[in-house]
């Protein structure tokens, strides 16, 4: 009977806990099959420096509080591993870590990155003669990637969003006759406009403008669509991605240095858009970055988001007691209204390193707004409000014990 090892990667959400808690619970009810589950200590940094957390350690009532816990009970870290070729070391180090520890499974939460991380370790376990089944299990507020209709994490970000900016422009249109016109609210998504369409979801009554960064930024249209909206309705809201670029490529917020996964670091297209209209049009503005607030906001998640997330990480556990390996489980919609869902799953190599870009048929013709297709799209996404539990006034997330096995192998740098 094998071990199993689940790792967190990338930046953290509202609801992958919910995640950790479906793989936990479901391989507690295959003990027959799977051993021990052992969590990394800040994602897979954890395995290459043998931190290992043994959740049997954590209670049931613990791992099922994980379900309405948001940001990583174990820990993540932004730590891209390099290619086979550039670094054979590292993904060698991984396989010598799990024989150590008899781990044959695998589960590996979080984006793009890490679905190219679980598909090497997969590739080189084999040769190396310790198979190890790698099942990605998917995670990512930015809603890019392929093969699943959605990714668990970004239905809460987007309800979150929309929330904010009708909240945000209920404030403003208050203060407009005499004080502020303009509010500009920053949400995140580097390369597909996902988070920003769903400040799209408000209501038509309220005058929104999106800027997506698969639309170049076109400051003269930009200013006369913010224009006639102050005039018409007397204020005006935008939703800029963090990844809006001018014509020649550039972001409108990219600080010239980078993150630990090379990616441009950015942060500041708000300002930059909020000073834009002041300099041509002289209205007043207010400006807010949502940076972590969005991804952390477990108060307000979307229940279809919790129980994706978790149907997901039970999904992985069982698909790999099927034998199955180098997939992901992903989300198969089957209808709008009513929603109706399955899980599905998709193979390793037509995942890793694959971005899914908002499509065309999503935005509007001027460039500004999100069309029916996509309101469509999204609104299921935000259905249901999932609360966590409270206490004297705020809610009672759940903080894992971490206690660590003990160490079999010499030292390992990362």
């Amino acid at each position: 009977m094998k071990n199993a090892f689940y790792a967190q990667s990338g930046g953290v959400t509202a609801v992958i806990n919910a995640s950790a808690s479906g793989v936990i619970e479901t391989a507690r009810k295959h003990s027959d099959k799977i051993g021990t589950v052992y969590a990394g200590e800040n994602g897979i940094i954890g395995a290459l420096t043998e931190n290992l957390i043994d959740t049997s350690a954590e209670s049931d009532a613990d791992i099922a509080a994980l379900n309405h816990t948001p940001s990583g009970g174990f820990g993540s870290c932004r730590y891209k591993m390099k290619s086979l070729e550039a670094n054979k070391a590292e993904y060698e180090r991984l396989i010598k870590v799990f024989k150590a520890h008899n781990i044959g499974y695998f589960f590996y939460n979080g984006g793009g990155d890490s679905a190219d991380t679980c598909l090497k370790v997969s590739q080189l376990s084999e040769s190396m003669g310790f198979p190890i089944q790698a099942i990605h299990i998917p995670k990512t507020v930015d809603n890019d990637l392929p093969v699943t209709d959605n990714c668990p994490g970004f239905g809460s970000v987007a309800k979150y969003i929309a929330v904010s900016t009708m909240e945000a422009s209920f404030d403003v249109a208050s203060m407009a006759a005499t004080s502020t016109k303009i509010f500009v609210l920053e949400v995140m998504g580097r390369h597909a406009g996902w988070i920003a369409a769903a400040g799209g979801l408000v209501d038509s009554s309220i005058p929104v403008v999106i800027l997506f960064p698969e639309v170049d930024f076109n400051e003269e249209k930009f200013l006369a669509k913010v224009d006639q909206n102050v005039k018409e309705y007397g204020y005006c809201t935008i939703v800029v991605s963090e990844g809006t670029k001018w014509p020649d490529g550039t972001f409108l917020a990219e600080q010239g240095t980078r993150d630990d996964f090379g990616h441009a670091q950015l942060g500041g297209a708000a300002p930059v858009v909020a000073n834009i209209i002041k300099k041509a049009l002289g209205y007043k503005f207010h400006w807010a970055v949502a940076d972590y607030l969005q991804r952390a906001a477990r108060h307000l998640a979307s229940n279809s988001d919790v129980e994706q997330a978790y149907a997901l990480g039970k999904a992985a556990v069982e698909m790999a007691l099927d034998g199955k390996n180098s997939i992901m489980p992903s989300i198969v919609r089957k209808s709008n209204n009513p929603y109706q869902w399955e899980i599905g799953y998709g193979e390793l190599k037509d995942i890793a390193n694959v971005e899914k870009m908002m499509p065309e048929s999503y935005i509007s013709e001027d460039g500004f707004s999100i069309t029916n297709a996509c309101r469509e799209y999204l609104l299921p996404l935000i259905e249901g409000e999932n609360y966590p539990p409270y206490n004297n006034g705020l809610p009672d997330y759940v903080v894992m014990k971490k206690i660590k096995v003990g160490k079999k192998l010499p030292p390992f740098e990362v």
